[in-house]
């Protein structure tokens, strides 16, 4: 059902490494995660330069690419708090 759900563009499937499959309803913008490494926790990233700009690589190697992903690692404020203080 879920696969379905994402194949029609209402959810987007986000799997990091080392984690299950979840799936978040901000879809249609270019968007990317930070996620924390001791705890899991996952929080949107918005891109910080122009629409688009992961999606230009600088050598496709022919393919034509219609995705890319970006993907921040670290600690969130619960399990490093002594950096955001």
């Amino acid at each position: 059902m879920l696969h379905a759900v994402a194949a029609a563009g209402v959810v987007r499937r986000i799997q990091t490494s080392g984690s299950l499959a979840r799936y978040e309803s901000r879809v249609g913008d270019n968007h990317h995660h930070v996620v924390c490494r001791p705890c899991g926790a996952i929080a949107d990233v918005d891109c910080a330069v122009g629409d688009t700009p992961c999606l230009t690589a600088s050598y496709d190697n022919g393919f034509c690419v219609d995705e890319a992903e970006v993907i921040f690692w670290g600690q969130c404020p619960d399990c490093f708090p002594s950096h955001f203080a």
